[in-house]
């Protein structure tokens, strides 16, 4: 396992417990993301970087009884957390790397990404990683329930110019990975960033 693998464990793993009580008002957030990446009935999504599962339920809710919800995660803690709050029940907990999905190329219809993309150690290869599992023009929603600036404040620190989420840096690196940026919003209250999966 990597060194970066190993942070995000330890990172993530020390604050399972406790995620969900962190942050109890990200509910509507999620679901006003969700209902953006527009999936339908009968869908097939991924949550990769699950955590404890905040996504399954509105995941659920848009793709219904007929569709598919797959929820992956590196963490085991989290991926404990979420059972423990019954998401599981929403989706299929996968203990796996989104850098290397065990996943057949091409056989989803969207990817939802909930503060994942600062904790990809290779940008570039990761996102085109969720692309091979996304049919082409199948979506990507990257997502945050607060801005860049709220986020940043909320760390104590300032946003810088290589911010990956920045729209200048997001574009680009999305479209060197198989994806073509179609909606970006970077406020107090959330971001997110929609993306079609090129052909």
């Amino acid at each position: 396992m990597s060194d970066d693998h190993t942070h995000v464990q330890e990172f993530f793993g020390a604050r399972a417990a406790d995620w969900d009580s962190r942050f109890p008002d990200d509910g509507p957030a999620y679901a006003a993301a969700v209902a953006d990446l527009g999936l339908r009935a009968g869908d097939r999504v991924l949550d990769a970087g699950c955590g404890t599962g905040r996504g399954l339920p509105p995941l659920r809710a848009a793709v219904g009884p007929s569709g598919v919800v797959v929820g992956v995660d590196l963490t085991p803690e989290m991926l404990q957390a979420a059972v423990r709050a019954g998401r599981d029940r929403d989706g299929l907990l996968l203990l796996a790397d989104v850098a290397a999905l065990p996943l057949r190329s091409e056989s989803l219809d969207a990817v939802f990404a909930a503060g994942l993309i600062a904790h990809l150690p290779h940008p570039t290869e990761n996102l085109r990683e969720l692309a091979r599992v996304v049919r082409p023009g199948g979506a990507l929603a990257l997502f945050h329930p607060i801005g860049r600036a709220a986020l940043a404040a909320r760390q104590g620190r300032q946003t810088t110019p290589d911010d990956l989420r920045a729209e200048a840096n997001l574009r680009p690196l999305l479209a060197g990975s198989g994806w073509r940026m179609t909606s970006y919003a970077d406020e107090d209250t959330r971001f997110l960033a929609l993306a079609i999966r090129e052909s």
